[in-house]
């Protein structure tokens, strides 16, 4: 089994956190345990481990050594590195400042834009093309150019005889 952080050696150091019903395994080599402070149980969190290897001390600097408090749900800092996760959705605003660079390494980015089916994405790509299109019309007409009114107006025909809708424009 490989080392979970630097994904090169074989792991030696096995973790396993329970809370509740779930269980957390982390795998570690023995450079990288001892990197962690796994052999030192004060200087350790499993959570700085599973949420981006030192996350809880990155928000702790960003709030300039105050004791951030989630006006909501109270959620602090120390709860975060103790449970490895926040509290509730106004945690991501209070600890903002900490999350975003944690974020950007976990992650492609730091906004949540989730998976679109293929045909849905099509059709949605197909429409702002469409939307497109159509405002380009409308600017062709008010400015009397009308042979690239005729050129987009035909364009959109194209595209409604392609998705099977009846499409309808100014210029008809």
């Amino acid at each position: 089994m490989m080392c979970c952080i630097c994904k090169e050696k074989e792991a030696t150091v096995h973790l396993t956190q329970i809370a509740g019903d779930k269980m957390q395994k982390v795998d570690l080599c023995e450079e990288c345990a001892k990197n962690k402070g796994v052999n030192d149980p004060a200087g350790f969190s499993l959570a700085d481990l599973l949420l981006g290897l030192g996350a809880s001390q990155e928000i702790e600097q960003s709030a300039g050594g105050a004791e951030l408090k989630c006006p909501k749900c109270g959620f602090t800092q120390a709860d975060f590195k103790k449970a490895g996760r926040l509290g509730c959705a106004d945690c991501y605003n209070t600890f903002a400042e900490g999350l975003e660079g944690l974020l950007k390494t976990m992650h492609k980015g730091v906004r949540h834009v989730g998976k679109v089916p293929a045909a849905l994405q099509q059709s949605r790509d197909t429409a702002e093309r469409l939307k497109t299109l159509q405002k380009k019309l409308a600017k062709a007409i008010e400015d009397e150019n009308f042979e690239q009114a005729a050129i987009l107006r035909d364009e959109i025909k194209q595209m409604g005889n392609k998705t099977g809708n009846a499409t309808s424009t100014k210029a008809d």
